[in-house]
């Protein structure tokens, strides 16, 4: 998509009105779960509405984790419900409809859990076969309109071609570790794949060497945050805080930790999710005091 189109400028909006997006005050930068600093997180599937209905639906999924079977059908019903109540889930379903009818497949997959918000209604709409890629390796097939579901150990999809529709697109680690070789498993292949965002960190350049053609209705660079900070969403100093990191991410830790040497103490002390993220940040190369070994 032309992330100067108009589609990609409404995308781009929703993505801050519903807080898909959520860029941090410049001192308090995010400490994600791979022990690296960052300005902002990235939950796609807040497109679904609000974050609240987007729990709702990831609870859905987890009480009826172990019903393989049940599962693709359940979510059909509450995800087309969502679809004809919420004008915005509906638009961004409706671009990638259009976003993938130029494509050429057989089926349309998604892998467990965020992908599943916007690979099942595609299937729905699309009127194609879907098939429901689940974290432990099973692979199940659902007919047009989710009539029927079948394990596709019970029903060959040999020599199928699947389009598969991604919340987000970081570096592939998901495909290429989980997706790929599940569906290669039983004889069929991912030809191509539409995520609603690739944060351009390698992704798309993964998925060209896999042969998979890759599309996505909105690319993250400073372009996109500067049109962001045009609209009003983020400040002037969020977007220079953006930039430092997009220029070098390991350069953007190293200043911020000089800044704040007590960072990673406090991170520490307060124990639970923050103290793991800084002992892993330890263990990445950075010292207590922020400086790199």
């Amino acid at each position: 998509m032309n992330t100067d189109s108009e589609a990609a400028n409404e995308i781009s909006g929703y993505l801050f009105k519903t807080n898909a997006i959520e860029v941090c005050d410049p001192k308090e930068p995010f400490f994600y779960t791979s022990g690296k600093l960052g300005p902002y997180y990235i939950n796609t599937h807040y497109l679904y509405g609000t974050a609240a209905d987007a729990d709702s639906l990831l609870n859905v999924m987890a009480e009826a984790a172990d019903m393989h079977r049940e599962l693709p059908s359940l979510l059909k019903d509450r995800i087309m419900a969502q679809y004809n109540s919420n004008d915005v889930f509906r638009h961004v379903i409706d671009i990638l409809c259009k976003e993938t009818s130029a494509l050429r497949f057989d089926l349309i997959s998604g892998g467990e859990r965020r992908d599943f918000f916007f690979s099942i209604p595609v299937a729905v709409l699309t009127d194609t076969p879907h098939l429901s890629i689940f974290k432990d390796g099973k692979v199940f097939y659902s007919t047009k309109g989710f009539r029927e579901t079948l394990s596709v150990d019970e029903f060959s999809i040999s020599g199928a071609k699947s389009l598969h529709i991604a919340d987000l697109v970081t570096e592939a680690s998901s495909y290429v570790r989980a997706w790929i070789p599940a569906i290669k498993r039983f004889e069929a292949e991912i030809c191509c794949s539409v995520a609603v965002v690739d944060r351009n960190q390698s992704g798309a350049q993964v998925l060209k060497s896999e042969g998979i053609d890759f599309h996505s209705l909105i690319l993250i660079t400073d372009r996109f945050f500067l049109k962001a900070k045009n609209a009003g969403y983020i400040s002037e100093a969020q977007l220079d805080m953006i930039k430092s990191f997009t220029a070098d991410p390991d350069k953007f830790m190293l200043d911020f930790f000089a800044s704040d040497p007590g960072f990673l103490d406090r991170q520490i002390s307060k124990g639970g999710k923050s103290r793991e993220r800084a002992l892993r940040c330890i263990e990445n190369g950075y010292n207590v005091t922020g400086d790199k070994k």
